[in-house]
């Protein structure tokens, strides 16, 4: 018999299970509270599973309460981290009663989304759990970016983290899909700072109001400097242009450039020698909807009529495990469990799947052709314009 229990007073064991899951090369070093628990570390609920008569958790996991602009309007969803088992406890099932639990508040919770970055895609897509976006990194010498020089009117400047609400208005205007929703705390922490060497943070102004910003750090490896770009985003063409601009002027200060956006950023269409651009391609962080009747009828942008019996198969969550009729129309949405109903769905289709369709990650036909989707054409094209795909991205870690 098992517990799935909040674990607030016992940080050096959360820790300690960290440790070993995620740096087990460097040993486990002591717990240092001054060292470990930063404004940063600090954030996030620790949850874990203990079985009867044990104090000492089986496997851990920190859930963060985040709110993300999903299809245009802002909603609850939960940030799932730091899952960890230490080697004498695993192969018991430990972190599925974890997983299962989680789910479970989430849904009380009202969360509509989890988010997760994995330590391995197939461990929790077995789960249900399913790509939000890919990452790209495009590399290339400041010389490559060059193409970009002379198209700007404005000016950069530097910035400190008591200035991020100058970057918000970009942030907003560039983020379309899902995003997350960032405070003060994030903006500080994640952004600014929370890094063993914290980064430079320059805005781009065009008549005194901000167009676009980028965040990156000068490392040194074997003799040569490069340019890490973990964040740009601009308002309009001109002002990303001005962020490749801004790259290339540090021709004599780096050898290399690398640059980490949503595929969206159209770099190797507008680069004059794309052959220049080492490009790679990653998966991304990976989401899940949290409450299938409550999620659907809030993520689709559709006022046609429509009406689709969906059959979803959730190997985690019972509530989403089923026949579900989603209807559409007179602008408003519903969607219902059904149970024991007679006749074949509309369509069939995994959670992870249909995670992927609400949040625009992916299409109907895409999904279809994937072999993720049973559906004929005419269903496949109405979920197409109930749940277009979209422009989504989130590139941060919690």
């Amino acid at each position: 018999m098992t517990d799935y229990r909040p674990i607030p007073d016992e940080r050096e064991t959360f820790h300690e299970y960290r440790s070993y899951a995620f740096r087990p090369e460097g040993g486990v070093p002591a717990y240092d509270p001054d060292e470990h628990e930063t404004v940063r570390d600090a954030r996030g609920a620790r949850r874990g599973i203990f079985a009867e008569g044990d104090d000492r958790p089986r496997t851990v996991c920190r859930h963060y309460w985040l709110e993300a602009r999903v299809r245009g309007d802002a909603r609850p969803v939960a940030g799932l981290a730091s899952v960890a088992t230490p080697p004498e406890f695993r192969r018991e099932g430990n972190v599925r009663e974890l997983l299962e639990g989680s789910l479970a508040e989430y849904r009380e919770r009202g969360d509509r989304l989890s988010i997760l970055w994995p330590f391995r895609y197939r461990f929790y897509r077995q789960y249900g759990w399913d790509t939000a976006n890919r990452i790209v990194t495009h590399a290339a010498s400041p010389e490559a970016f060059a193409f970009a020089r002379g198209a700007d009117n404005g000016s950069f400047r530097p910035l400190e983290a008591d200035e991020y609400a100058v970057l918000e208005p970009v942030y907003d205007a560039a983020s379309e899909g899902l995003a997350i929703e960032r405070d003060e705390a994030w903006w500080r922490h994640r952004i600014f700072g929370g890094h063993d060497a914290d980064p430079f943070v320059y805005v781009y102004e065009r008549d005194g109001e901000p167009a676009a910003y980028l965040v990156y750090r000068i490392e040194r490896e074997d003799g040569a400097r490069t340019m890490r770009v973990s964040e740009l985003a601009a308002v309009d063409r001109e002002a990303l242009f001005a962020l490749f601009a801004f790259c290339a002027d540090h021709d004599s200060q780096v050898d290399r450039v690398e640059l980490r956006v949503s595929e969206m950023v159209p770099i190797r269409e507008l680069a004059r020698d794309p052959d220049a651009i080492e490009t790679t391609l990653e998966n991304g962080p990976m989401v899940r909807l949290v409450d299938v009747a409550a999620g659907l009828p809030e993520l689709t942008t559709s006022e046609a009529d429509a009406a689709l019996t969906l059959e979803v198969a959730d190997p985690l969550a019972d509530p989403n495990d089923g026949r579900f009729v989603l209807e559409v129309g007179d602008g408003a949405a519903t969607c219902e469990r059904v149970d024991g109903e007679d006749g074949e769905p509309d369509a069939s289709l995994d959670i992870g799947a249909l995670s992927q369709l609400a949040v625009g990650a992916r299409s109907a036909s895409d999904l279809a052709y994937a072999g993720r989707l049973e559906a004929d054409a005419e269903t496949v094209a109405t979920l197409e314009e109930l749940y277009p795909e979209g422009d989504v991205y989130l590139g941060h870690h919690f």
